[in-house]
């Protein structure tokens, strides 16, 4: 396939997140007498937001009535910690390169909320680098639905069949598979025991933020 642009999802697949994700779990855990979840747990739901951080750490159905309120109180605590040990799983200027020696353009699509996305980014000092990027409320659809893959696509001007979609999430993959693009599946990502990566239908999938390159040469050449 010709390249002319790849997309990342933000937590898991281009920034490590759940150290301040976990972090802020802990802190309201704390604040209700109850004990922290251990980091080696908690990491693997972060790719499941708040609220599946929120249902693992306070043992809530998905439905509990005490979730909106718990999650305002994360998302607001969330917002005064959100990059202090966040860090990129791919340094900026081994993935500017890579995009270089491709010729194609990138951005960013995730469900994390606009501004909570801008600030970790600005706060990570590579706003300015993404040619998009898509926060979960920028439009009424999140991904699996693929419309803000859709958008993404349109704001870097380039069609989506020859685009790439990389995320750590089952939904990632349907949501680009949805939009009609390759999908490539992050395993560094927070992928929890029971997923299985290797039955999402990924057309290739990522093993070590390293191998990037590699593996979008593979997509350019199949």
């Amino acid at each position: 396939m010709s390249i002319g642009a790849v997309l990342f999802d933000l937590d898991g697949t281009l920034v490590d997140t759940a150290p301040d994700l976990v972090a802020v779990l802990n802190q309201l855990l704390r604040e209700t007498q109850r004990a922290p979840m251990p980091y080696a747990i908690a990491r693997n739901e972060v790719s499941n937001g708040a609220l599946g951080l929120l249902r693992l750490g306070f043992g809530l159905e998905r439905e509990a009535p005490e979730l909106p309120e718990l999650r305002q109180r994360f998302l607001d605590a969330y917002m005064n910690h959100v990059c202090i040990k966040s860090r990129l799983f791919i340094e900026i200027k081994y993935l500017i390169r890579n995009m270089d020696e491709l010729g194609t353009r990138w951005g960013i699509v995730t469900n994390k909320p606009q501004a909570m996305t801008d600030k970790l980014l600005a706060e990570l000092g590579i706003a300015a680098h993404p040619g998009c990027v898509i926060g979960g409320d920028r439009l009424p659809e999140r991904k699996p639905h693929p419309a803000p893959l859709q958008l993404a696509a349109a704001e870097l001007g380039v069609a989506p069949e020859h685009c790439v979609y990389i995320g750590d999430a089952e939904r990632d993959i349907a949501a680009g598979r949805a939009a009609g693009m390759a999908t490539v599946a992050a395993l560094y990502g927070y992928i929890r025991p029971a997923d299985e990566p290797n039955q999402w239908g990924a057309d290739a999938l990522l093993r070590h933020p390293r191998e990037l390159a590699a593996q979008l040469g593979s997509l350019a050449r199949a």
